[in-house]
């Protein structure tokens, strides 16, 4: 296993004119890191006028290579379900964009996501889920097929409140059936629907290649008046689940989520990939990550 991060932890940060990517990659490499994750969010590999910026794209790829530490992904949120078919190919291409982008940074892997945008609570059933179906497997198919022309494999994240829980993002793989689509097992993500993470971990494990590593306060929505920010989990503020609990980032090993347990079975389970931490609380990032990464080695070391 490689223990990393993701730059989105760092993402207020970078947000606020505190750090650059350089300034990124340097933190991570002083953490101990053994790898670094990327999110566009700050980092603009592809431009909104759909182009690559090769300029920057070798730049970070220089700075992780002279800094001696691994890219091991890079994750882009996407919407493949959109109901107008000149929107649907425009995003489609659009995410082959964000493929161009990981091949030229030397990617083996990448995750794009299938419905992370916002949606209504009540469009997240199962019977839309079963009638967009046929749609996610078609788009995910030519995704992963033009991934694979690249050397690139695809590794999806139960992401969101659609494509999440088990069952729904493990048929989704294996109606795809590409041998370059594994899985991003964000053990956090599983309390945005409502499930066990501890169970939901177990069942994904043997898709896995990536782990992100996460921890929430969990607390019912009555004791919280007036701190309803749906879908805002950014920053640290509290967001909704489907079924009526209240989310909140915290640092890891501080918050609600099994986090000794599911590293417990991570570990032991013969699982060799990549471990990355996606802090997201309130506190100053850099030290809520920094916090998040001592307590993940300490974890692993112990467990």
């Amino acid at each position: 296993m490689k223990l990393g991060m993701s730059c989105y932890c760092l993402d207020p940060a970078m947000a606020a004119g505190r750090m650059t990517i350089d300034d990124v990659i340097d933190y991570a490499v002083a953490h101990g890191c053994e790898h670094i994750e990327f999110v566009p969010f700050h980092l603009a590999f592809v431009t909104p006028e759909q182009e690559l910026d090769l300029e920057l794209i070798e730049h970070v790829r220089k700075k992780c290579e002279s800094a001696g530490i691994e890219i091991s992904t890079y994750s882009v949120n996407a919407d493949l379900l959109k109901t107008d078919p000149a929107e649907e190919a425009k995003e489609i291409e659009r995410v082959k964009r964000h493929i161009d982008a990981a091949q030229k940074l030397g990617l083996s892997r990448m995750r794009f996501d299938v419905a992370s945008f916002r949606r209504p609570f009540s469009t997240n059933t199962i019977y839309n889920f079963n009638q967009e179906f046929p749609q996610m497997v078609r788009n995910g198919t030519l995704l992963c097929d033009y991934a694979a022309e690249r050397g690139i494999t695809i590794v999806m994240e139960n992401h969101g409140f659609f494509i999440n829980g088990s069952d729904r993002v493990l048929r989704l793989i294996e109606a795809i059936n590409r041998p370059n689509l594994k899985m991003t097992v964000d053990v956090g993500n599983f309390l945005c629907v409502d499930e066990d993470p501890v169970a939901a971990v177990k069942r994904c494990l043997p898709l896995a290649e990536m782990i992100h590593l996460k921890d929430f306060y969990i607390r019912k929505k009555e004791l919280l008046p007036d701190q309803t920010e749906m879908f805002n989990c950014n920053n640290g503020s509290w967001f909704e689940t489907m079924g009526g609990k209240m989310l909140r980032g915290a640092i890891l090993g501080q918050g609600d989520v099994d986090i000794w347990e599911i590293l417990r079975t991570i570990k032991h389970s013969g699982f060799d990939g990549y471990i990355s931490l996606e802090f997201e609380g309130m506190e100053v990032c850099e030290q809520g990550t920094e916090i998040s990464l001592a307590m993940a080695k300490a974890i692993l070391a112990k467990v």
